[in-house]
């Protein structure tokens, strides 16, 4: 199915099901979030990476206007819905200051297994043990699904938009995995070094090497 739909490009990944706070003072997303909030209709967040809009985002609905400053300025709620892909970008719209694209939404498979997620989660709190970090996720954990903890593991922006790439839930739960694999391993490193630099100067009982 393709679609209409506004556009409020930004320097950040929007999951779905996540809710997003959003501070808008441009004329034009001023103009947006009016249009948008009068007419019960969604906008998308594609994401800006590196300076460039990529193609996926997220399509968001206004949950709430929290405030509406006296220049017209808004403090607005959000929350994701789903995934959408641009098919082409509409740079000009008749009568409004805002971009738009026409837009497909991909297939979202939910196939993931409970065991996965739960060894996802034992890793994430161990990792937040370490750091010293505690993180509620406002849900039970047999209700989570990857969307949900994303943003709470350490990935960097172009990881945060991989996400977005794969369609399938078992594919980002293994996603996830392996970058947790592999902060555990660096965490690893670093506590060996911290018992190596505090072991420095201490009187050594090593055997010698026999040869």
């Amino acid at each position: 199915m393709t679609n209409f739909i506004p556009i409020f490009p930004l320097a950040l990944v929007v999951f779905p099901g996540e809710p997003l706070h959003l501070h808008i003072f441009e004329e034009r997303y001023k103009q947006l979030v009016n249009d948008c909030f009068a007419l019960k209709k969604p906008f998308g967040i594609p994401s800006v990476i590196g300076d460039k809009m990529q193609e996926l985002g997220t399509v968001v609905e206004i949950t709430e206007i929290s405030k509406v400053y006296e220049d017209g300025k808004m403090d607005i709620k959000t929350k994701g819905i789903k995934v959408f892909k641009t098919l082409e970008l509409i740079r000009e719209l008749p009568d409004k200051l805002y971009s738009g694209a026409i837009v497909t939404y991909p297939e979202n498979v939910m196939d993931g297994e409970k065991k996965v997620m739960q060894d996802i989660l034992l890793r994430i709190r161990k990792i937040h043990e370490q750091i010293g970090a505690s993180k509620d996720f406002k849900k039970p954990d047999e209700e989570l699904i990857s969307f949900d903890i994303a943003h709470h593991i350490g990935l960097t922006t172009e990881e945060e938009y991989m996400m977005l790439e794969y369609h399938q839930e078992m594919h980002r739960l293994e996603y996830i995995k392996r970058h947790l694999k592999k902060v555990m391993s660096v965490m690893d490193e670093v506590e060996n070094m911290k018992t190596k630099i505090r072991m420095n100067g201490h009187f050594k009982n090593l055997e010698g090497f026999d040869f």
